[in-house]
């Protein structure tokens, strides 16, 4: 009888270990080797050893789980627990999600994280209203312009056929003259070699993944903006764990946050040489051609500010002050 009821307490031991353990799926748009998806990874490992293995986080890059556009959904829906997506994907929703991407705005990551600052409140309570909540950011490094042909002043953009990933990229397209059409980061390589499209504007971490010098040998590094992707977490996902757990995730949260912020910030000069090397032209604009893109890049900011209306003015202004 003893020795029945001893295996009986280990099944039942066994059984609520296991009933204990808890596992989440997070799905990202990005390669494998890009530095947000190793952070990424990073943060699920913070995450499993100081919850000793209670909560466990699946890392799905490259869109193997999700598209980039389909992820906001499958983390709102409980399809995915926790996910990772580009903030300014959103803003056909809400143009505040656009804040990113509003030209030479925010040109720094000193900059960008002041941004970040003033405006996460904001992107909190637009996502706390669908059942999620903000857990990090991470900025890309500063846009730049690929091109397949020299550029010497904006006209030369004209008849170029233009990447696109949002609302903003869309209508500075379409005021350059050029033929846009929506491509999402995992789709980019084929896109460029069936020749879809010609040019975009993006970070250097993009063309490096892509190895977007196969296709187009020139790099102008506008400096234009830092678009941010932010970790998203369901809250009722969120609400089922306990209070230990949830302030392990928070402290990974945070530590993931600060370390993203500095691979980006130290990798903008690797990936502008790694061009060099494979060939591509890296450089600076000329006063001509920056100052055309800052033409329409007084018209975008003109245009989003009209859409975002007054949280966005405040969101600006808020920015400016400090």
């Amino acid at each position: 009888m003893k020795l029945m009821l001893g295996i009986a307490a280990a099944v039942a031991l066994i059984a609520g270990s296991a009933g204990a353990q808890t596992k989440w799926d997070l799905p990202a748009g990005y390669p494998a080797g890009n530095f947000h998806s190793k952070n990424l990874v990073q943060f699920a490992d913070d995450v499993k050893a100081a919850t000793q293995g209670k909560l466990q986080i699946t890392v799905h890059p490259g869109a193997s789980l999700f598209k980039v556009p389909e992820i906001k959904r499958a983390v709102q829906t409980g399809q995915a627990q926790i996910g990772e997506l580009l903030m300014v994907v959103l803003e056909n929703e809400d143009p505040y999600f656009g804040i990113d991407n509003v030209p030479f705005l925010a040109t720094s990551f000193a900059e960008s994280k002041k941004l970040w600052s003033v405006t996460r409140a904001g992107v909190e309570k637009r996502l706390n209203a669908q059942g999620m909540s903000v857990l990090y950011a991470v900025a890309w490094p500063p846009q730049g312009f690929y091109s397949p042909k020299p550029l010497e002043k904006i006209e030369d953009l004209r008849g170029l056929k233009f990447r696109s990933y949002g609302a903003s990229a869309d209508r500075f397209g379409e005021l350059s003259g050029m033929q846009v059409t929506t491509i999402q980061a995992a789709e980019l390589g084929q896109a460029f070699a069936t020749g879809r499209v010609n040019s975009m504007i993006s970070s250097g971490a993009t063309g490096y993944d892509t190895k977007l010098w196969e296709f187009v040998k020139h790099f102008y590094d506008v400096q234009a903006w830092l678009p941010k992707n932010m970790i998203i977490v369901n809250q009722a996902a969120w609400s089922g764990l306990d209070a230990a757990t949830k302030d392990a995730v928070t402290k990974a949260a945070a530590a993931a946050e600060t370390r993203g912020w500095a691979e980006s910030e130290r990798l903008t000069n690797f990936y502008l040489d790694e061009f060099r090397k494979n060939g591509m032209t890296a450089v600076a604009p000329s006063p001509t051609l920056k100052d055309g893109f800052k033409k329409i890049g007084e018209e975008l900011a003109k245009d989003w500010l009209k859409r975002a209306g007054p949280d966005g003015q405040a969101a600006v202004d808020a920015f400016r002050k400090g």
